[in-house]
Formats: structure tokens, C-alpha cells, sequence
């Protein structure tokens, strides 16, 4: 006996089929959801922790900016107080500098040469005075050149005829400027004040 199915088995397959398919849809569907929710987790955590990290070296650099500045602080206040350590040594270097100086001119000024004045303006000494000749100022210069431990550099400045007394005593001379410079030691080498010295000589 011959059975005829007469039931749409066709439409019903494709319908199996459709359904299957939806199903593998939301599946996929839901799967790649899944997927990128846990991808931007992932994500999400490492751009955390790099902010972390941002964050904490923004801070360290501000630390070490407010280092910087304390350095440099520092720096003003040590060459601050060098400075007032090389000015003490250097007033108590100069404290007996006159006194030297005096000293040493009268050691280095040969016969025939009187001075008049002279004036101390920090390291350089400014001379007046008369000469019998010009070799004398010839010697005076050798020996603040070559001879004085103190004294060094001599120029001759300005040196002319003139004549000194009156009457009998009336004299031909050589007045004369000499610049000199004073010597210092390298510790303790720097401008000191103007300290102005004058001194007059009553010699014929």
C-alpha cells in the first residue's frame, strides 16, 4: 500500500531553517557583544592605568620642578654668601694696604725723585712728583716694574719741564704722573672700593 504525505513538508523544512538561522544570528549577534564589551574592558583598564601613570609622573615632575627651584635658590643664596666671604677677605686684605703701599714707595722711589701726591682707587695708584731727570723716572719705573714685590705694571702718564722755587733757589725739574697697579694674591682677587690716599711732601 502506497502512503502519500501530503503535509507542506517543504515550507516546514524552511521554516526549521529560518528559525535555525535567526537563532545562529542572535547567537553571533550576542557573541560579538559579548566580545566587545570585554575588548573595551580590556581597553578601558589599560587607558586606566595609563592615565595612572600620567598622573603620577605630572606629579613626580611637578616635585622635581619645586627641587629645581629650591636648587636654584640655593645657588643665589651660595654665590650670595661667596660673595660676601670674598668682600670680608678682601677688606681685611686691604685693611693694611696704605700702610704697604707707603712702605713699599719709599723702598722703590730712588734719589732725586720727591713725590707730592699720590691716590689709591682700588688696585691702581696714581703718582706726582718731581725728578732731577728723566732717568730718574727712568729708575723709578724699573724698580715698580721689576724690583717691588707689591707693585707692578708702572705707565709713565705724563711727564714735562717745570721749575720749582724762586729766587736763588729757583730749580729746574721734571713733573711727572705715573700710574702703578697694586698686586693681589688670585684668592682674593677682586675690585674693592675707591679708597682714596693723598699725601704731600714737604722735600726740596
Amino acid at each position: 500500500m502506497v502512503r502519500i504525505n501530503l503535509l507542506p513538508h517543504r515550507e516546514a523544512r524552511r521554516k526549521e531553517r529560518k528559525t535555525a538561522f535567526v537563532a545562529m544570528l542572535v547567537a553571533a549577534m550576542f557573541a560579538g557583544g559579548l566580545l566587545v564589551i570585554v575588548v573595551g574592558g580590556v581597553i578601558s583598564s589599560r587607558i586606566a592605568v595609563q592615565n595612572e601613570r600620567n598622573e603620577f609622573i605630572q606629579a613626580e615632575n611637578t616635585k622635581l620642578d619645586v627641587q629645581i627651584r629650591e636648587i636654584a635658590t640655593l645657588k643665589q643664596e651660595i654665590a650670595a654668601l661667596k660673595a660676601r666671604q670674598q668682600a670680608v677677605e678682601d677688606l681685611q686684605s686691604d685693611r693694611n694696604q696704605p700702610v704697604y703701599l707707603m712702605d713699599e714707595l719709599v723702598k722703590q722711589v730712588p734719589d732725586g725723585i720727591y713725590l707730592r701726591a699720590f691716590k689709591q682707587a682700588g688696585q691702581k695708584v696714581t703718582l706726582n712728583g718731581h725728578a732731577q731727570s728723566n732717568e730718574h723716572v727712568s729708575t723709578l719705573l724699573r724698580n715698580l716694574g721689576n724690583v717691588s714685590p707689591w707693585l707692578e705694571q708702572p705707565e709713565l702718564v705724563e711727564i714735562r719741564a717745570a721749575t720749582i722755587g724762586q729766587g736763588k733757589d729757583l730749580r729746574r725739574v721734571f713733573e711727572f704722573t705715573v700710574n702703578v697697579a697694586i698686586k693681589r694674591s688670585p684668592k682674593t682677587e677682586a675690585t674693592p672700593a675707591i679708597v682714596p690716599v693723598s699725601v704731600a711732601s714737604n722735600r726740596p
